[in-house]
């Protein structure tokens, strides 16, 4: 059984697995394989739902977590947690309407939103999993 503690570790998972996930479902559109595509961003949807139901259970059980580094590391952490935290909050709607707009078949909508989507959803994902490497792994 998963403690809060064990947590972070996990959300880092769904995060780094989600950001797999999209490169993934980039490469299959870009060939042609619509269903793959459909299939594999689903996914990262759902992994993405997932994270979030986490990470905000996580937050109300366990409060916040102090960075421990000092020197020049502190303001590369700080600028890389504010540029992530920033887009995190714009990603959720990105996501929905994005996904709307492709469940309804509305293609040209869905990719031309998509191309704004997937970069931002890439990084918010990519940077989760730096900022739980920088909390939680590397020695400062």
């Amino acid at each position: 059984m998963l403690g809060t503690g064990d947590l972070p570790g996990v959300n880092a998972t769904l995060n780094a697995t989600t950001a797999v996930l999209l490169a993934v479902g980039y490469r299959l559109i870009r060939l042609g394989h619509r269903r793959a595509h459909r299939a594999v961003m689903l996914s990262a949807f759902a992994l993405s739902v997932l994270f979030l139901v986490s990470y905000l259970w996580y937050h109300a059980h366990a409060g916040t977590t102090r960075f421990p580094g000092r020197g020049w590391v502190r303001p590369l952490y700080f600028a890389i947690l504010l540029s992530h935290t920033v887009l995190a909050a714009a990603i959720v709607p990105l996501v929905l309407v994005t996904l709307t707009r492709a469940l309804r078949a509305d293609v040209s909508a869905h990719r031309r939103l998509a191309r704004w989507t997937l970069p931002i959803w890439l990084y918010v994902s990519a940077t989760g999993v730096v900022i739980y490497a920088m909390l939680n792994r590397l020695s400062w």
